[in-house]
């Protein structure tokens, strides 16, 4: 099935466009850009850079989408932006390739929904089926796990880590590292428990979760050294996998410090 493109549509011959590809009005398709089967962008989109796009993903007005960071480091090399496969795009978001200093890859998995005017920054690792609210921010080199969701006009520091599951409250700044699961909320936001909604609507066990209540409050709450309370909680349900993804979290620290209850 070839391509469809609106005659208003500028597509460089050097890109490479899937079958079924939908190209709206006034759209700007770079030379290395290359869009997946069925990917679809509505109309004044703009892609630049070495951006892939894959399979069924749509792009909504205004997006701009593998264009150089905002990084004053940034000297052209030629980095890029990878967004995976059947992803929303809505208007004015801005996705950027990455840097020499950042392993040169922006990657965005799967199945993600971007509201309106969300910033991925360079080198972010974003996960699979991950919401951003309206207006939510990533400064460059953020990762965020799976199934983690962003509220509206939230902002993440470079180089802090959102665990898989994790739910970030609207309007919240994030300067230090979120667990897994972990919910957090406030101006300059602090760990305020776990995101038990996001857990009962993906099916997690009761059993699952009431050990993961019980790790958090041992880790958090409890008395003693951090790395006491960890080898306690490893211990008594290390086995359960999310109390486990909590631990390997902890294991692998990253160079933010951990958000933790107020």
């Amino acid at each position: 099935m070839s391509a469809n493109i609106h005659p208003s549509a500028i597509v460089d011959p050097g890109a490479r466009i899937g079958a079924g590809v939908e190209i709206g009005p006034f759209c700007v398709v770079g030379p290395h850009v290359v869009l997946g089967d069925y990917v679809r962008l509505i109309s004044h989109v703009a892609i630049d850079g070495r951006t892939t796009i894959g399979d069924g993903t749509i792009v909504y007005p205004f997006a701009s989408l593998g264009h150089a960071p905002q990084d004053l480091k940034y000297k052209g090399e030629p980095s890029e932006l990878i967004i995976g496969r059947h992803n929303r795009i809505r208007e004015n978001v801005t996705m950027n390739t990455g840097t020499e200093g950042g392993g040169m890859v922006t990657r965005v998995g799967d199945g993600g929904l971007f509201m309106v005017g969300v910033h991925i920054g360079h080198d972010c690792i974003v996960g699979n089926n991950v919401i951003f609210a309206n207006n939510a921010t990533l400064g460059g080199h953020v990762v965020v796990g799976d199934h983690a969701v962003l509220g509206g006009l939230s902002a993440v520091h470079q180089f802090v880590r959102i665990g898989a599951h994790a739910m970030i409250g609207g309007m919240s700044g994030v300067e230090a590292d979120v667990i897994p699961y972990g919910l957090v909320k406030g101006d300059r936001a602090f760990l305020a428990g776990l995101n038990l909604v996001g857990l009962q609507r993906r099916g997690f066990a009761k059993e699952d979760i009431h050990a993961l209540r019980a790790a958090f409050r041992r880790l958090f709450e409890g008395d003693g050294q951090m790395a006491d309370r960890i080898a306690a909680v490893t211990a008594e349900a290390g086995g359960v996998q999310a109390v486990a993804d909590i631990l390997s979290f902890l294991a692998d620290r990253g160079s933010r410090a951990l958000t933790q209850p107020r």
